[in-house]
């Protein structure tokens, strides 16, 4: 038989070695080598950084190292003070509860049985004098200007009825101030509390295990003096205890309690830290 038609194929041919080099496996990244690293010969070589971000070239991806382009979070120092805890357990950080006195008062002591403890009592937000001072202060200058314009027209007895009204006004006043001064709102470790009233007495409680949701409102105006209402909810349908208005700082009140309900430990860890700091100042 006759030898086949046609020159022997050039190794070096272009149309063979692009064949080649399309029909390759794709390397998982990116080759690191010299730049005549080619295992062809004659295969055009590329300088660093060039082509290999190019899929138009060669119709090739090359995967990123996700390693090489990790960056660690920053995290500030303040960020990391919230994070520190001495060896209780206890946060180091920023105080989220402000200190409160450690015995309660003559008027809320005799409402608390011995085993039970005391996290604090907390009047009703000054707000809640504003009416009853409002009615007072007009009450003077509208009786005091008709007194006087009855005194002119010497009508002795009315005007000894419109000083009369002035100080019954004046008593109804002096009740509501009395009224804020002896209501309270009570914490414990078992319980919620108010008292209020002066000649009645009236105590409502509820037990922190009965309550089964609890939140605040602030109006506005709530918000810009730092004042709310607290409503309580339970488990049973009779509550003595439900919506409690004028009460200062409700977003502390409400860690306290919340804080009192879901992490008892965490707060006797703190009160008992507390005590012994304050024992050790009193040594020193």
């Amino acid at each position: 038989m006759g030898n086949p038609s046609g020159p022997p194929p050039d190794p070096d041919d272009a149309e063979r070695w692009r064949r080649e080099r399309d029909t390759e496996p794709i390397p998982r990244t990116r080759p690191d080598g010299p730049e005549d690293a080619s295992p062809y010969p004659g295969a055009p070589s590329y300088p660093d950084g060039a082509g290999y971000d190019d899929e138009s070239r060669s119709g090739r991806s090359w995967e990123r190292d996700p390693e090489a382009e990790y960056r660690p979070p920053e995290i500030s120092e303040e960020e990391l003070a919230g994070l520190r805890v001495d060896a209780s357990g206890m946060p180091l950080g920023p105080r989220r509860v402000l200190p409160l006195e450690d015995e309660p008062t003559a008027l809320v002591a005799r409402y608390l049985f011995p085993t039970e403890r005391y996290r604090g009592e907390w009047k009703r937000h000054k707000v809640y004098l504003a009416t009853p001072i409002l009615i007072g202060l007009a009450a003077t200058f509208v009786l005091g200007y008709l007194s006087g314009f009855l005194a002119g027209q010497q009508i002795a007895g009315l005007t000894t009825v419109a000083v009369l009204i002035w100080l019954g006004v004046m008593g109804y006043v002096a009740w509501k101030v009395a009224d804020w001064f002896f209501d309270r709102f009570i914490l414990t470790n078992k319980r919620v509390m108010v008292v209020n009233g002066i000649i009645t007495r009236r105590v409502a409680m509820m037990p922190l295990a009965r309550v089964t949701d609890m939140k605040y409102e602030q109006s506005p105006l709530g918000r810009t003096l730092n004042y709310g209402t607290f409503v309580l909810e339970s488990a049973g349908q009779d509550q003595a205890l439900r919506e409690v208005k004028y009460l200062p700082n409700p977003n502390e009140l409400y860690l306290r309690v919340v804080e009192e309900m879901y992490e008892p430990q965490a707060v006797e860890a703190r009160l008992g830290k507390e005590a012994d700091e304050a024992k050790a100042d009193d040594g020193a």
